[in-house]
């Protein structure tokens, strides 16, 4: 598990960015996504055996470590919540709002597993 920036209260340190680190860590945040983990883990070396490149790998390992930045981020994990259900608000003005902070916790997300 690596140091990050303190953002309150977090459910698990950061997982480091490998398969069994992260699978240990969404089995405490998430553990519904388990399967969908194991699925698309094998997806992506089987993408990576065909292709002859580790870049379906990488690409998997960062998906997952930003979901479980949100998951074990109760402040980005509502947020996160909040921006899904006002997607399909009736309101465009709503939804419009809802698909640009969506978009923030992702890149929010993304760049603290990047850092």
């Amino acid at each position: 598990m690596s140091t990050q920036a303190d953002h309150g209260h977090e459910l698990v340190p950061r997982p480091e960015q490998s398969p069994d680190a992260l699978r240990a860590a969404l089995a405490v945040v998430d553990p519904g996504r388990l399967p969908e983990m194991q699925r698309t883990k094998d997806e992506a070396f089987a993408k990576a055996v065909e292709w002859q490149s580790l870049s379906p790998v990488r690409s998997w390992v960062l998906a997952w470590a930003r979901d479980i930045e949100i998951a074990r981020r109760p402040d980005l994990s509502t947020r996160h919540a909040r921006a899904k259900n006002n997607l399909e608000h009736e309101d465009p003005a709503v939804a419009t709002a809802a698909l640009r902070e969506l978009s923030a916790v992702l890149d929010e997300a993304m760049k603290a597993v990047r850092d």
